[in-house]
């Protein structure tokens, strides 16, 4: 723990009155920057990205994602009220929409922006302060700091979300991926498992009826629509959106999932920052490329999923976001350069199968980062493995 000049500091400090809850004090004070990180004395270290940085930096590539959602979440809310002939958002949206003198035209950009936000926000706000809780207890109880990365993971969680989520069940689900993806492993930085997917994991299995099926991803009574992946092995039904629309993102699904022109700004701003890995990302493509071209060649007369291009997978679902955002994550990834790429193209193959293979299971992107997870620390000992022989090959060769 960093030191705590002045009075006030002192009480949080070793030995003071408040000592358990000096984790929290220090997350406060040292909210927007790094105490302690000057190097006085050789070697010297010249380098401006630490952990709070890299936090930053991930919040700041989730901005267009986060824009998106409020947009599309709100867009979809009203073209189902117009279709309904409806004027207001149903339930307290509309009545504090109403009192705010703004309606609900799908053309009107600030209109969907405003109604996305009252979906979204409330849901980003229990997820703070749920999974805030746990991160503020078990940090007190080890006296450990306050890591920024579940800044990171409380917005992944919120954006991974149906906007029809029951708030109760949001708490349930990031408890659930805080304290059993990350805490029991010992917390920050030890955790095998990304936590934002666990807590969605959770609610998948354990509440399909709200994370499934066609009423839940446009929240208006009476509203039923499928997202394009559950439409596409329906034969009764037929792709509503054209691949420009699910490019920007412009279609019914997770509120931060759907834009895959938001995930790819993200993904510049990851790359060039440093903070991603680019050969993860490419891996990911690769594997979902390379196994959508088998399939494509293989075909099938009865699952017209065999027949999905590449560029249709990259644009459906939560692909893009899972690849830019989940499949980098620095904790639970692979580690080792080559094995990066092992790893990437591991989750992109399984992605594909799973959407093909299961169409009952649409969404394969999810089950195929946690799958990855699990494979990461094999994938770098095989790595790190080769390379301790060849080098010792080489110095055998030498001696």
């Amino acid at each position: 723990m960093s030191e705590k000049p002045g009075k006030l500091g002192a009480l949080f400090g070793q030995g003071g009155k408040w000592q358990k809850l000096g984790p929290l004090y220090e997350a406060v004070d040292t909210f927007l920057y790094t105490p302690g990180t000057v190097t006085e004395d050789a070697p010297h270290v010249r380098d401006a990205m630490d952990m709070k940085r890299m936090m930053v930096t991930v919040i700041v590539a989730l901005i267009p994602v986060v824009i998106m959602a409020f947009y599309n979440t709100g867009l979809q809310v009203n073209l189902a009220l117009q279709q309904q002939s409806a004027e207001y958002a149903p339930g307290w949206r509309g009545a504090l929409l109403t009192l705010m003198g703004v309606g609900s035209d799908p053309a009107s950009i600030l209109d969907n922006m405003l109604l996305g936000a009252l979906y979204f926000l409330p849901v980003y706000i229990v997820t703070v302060l749920a999974g805030g809780f746990w991160e503020v207890l078990f940090a007190s109880v080890r006296q450990q700091t306050i890591s920024e990365g579940f800044l990171v993971t409380s917005l992944l969680f919120a954006l991974i979300l149906p906007p029809s989520i029951p708030w109760w069940q949001v708490m349930i689900g990031i408890s659930f991926g805080v304290v059993i993806g990350k805490e029991i492993f010992g917390g920050v930085g030890m955790n095998i498992l990304n936590p934002a997917l666990v807590g969605r994991c959770f609610l998948f299995f354990s509440y399909p009826r709200e994370m499934t099926g066609n009423t839940i991803w446009v929240p208006v009574d009476g509203y039923s629509r499928a997202t394009p992946l559950a439409e596409l092995p329906d034969p009764a039904l037929e792709l509503s959106v054209s691949w420009l629309d699910a490019f920007y993102g412009l279609m019914p699904g997770s509120m931060g999932e759907t834009s895959t022109l938001a995930c790819l700004i993200g993904a510049l701003i990851l790359i060039v920052s440093r903070v991603g890995s680019w050969r993860i990302m490419a891996g990911v493509v690769l594997g979902m490329a390379g196994l959508s071209l088998v399939f494509n060649y293989v075909g099938s007369a009865s699952n017209p999923m065999f027949q999905l291009t590449l560029l249709w997978h990259l644009v459906l679902g939560g692909f893009a976001f899972g690849t830019v955002y989940m499949a980098t994550d620095p904790v639970s990834a692979a580690h080792s350069l080559p094995g990066q790429y092992v790893y990437g193209m591991l989750i992109g193959a399984l992605t594909v199968l799973v959407r093909v293979i299961n169409p009952g299971f649409p969404e394969g992107i999810m089950l195929a980062i946690l799958f990855g997870n699990v494979f990461a620390p094999t994938i770098d000992k095989l790595f790190v493995s080769r390379h301790i022989r060849k080098r010792q090959r080489r110095l055998d060769a030498k001696g």
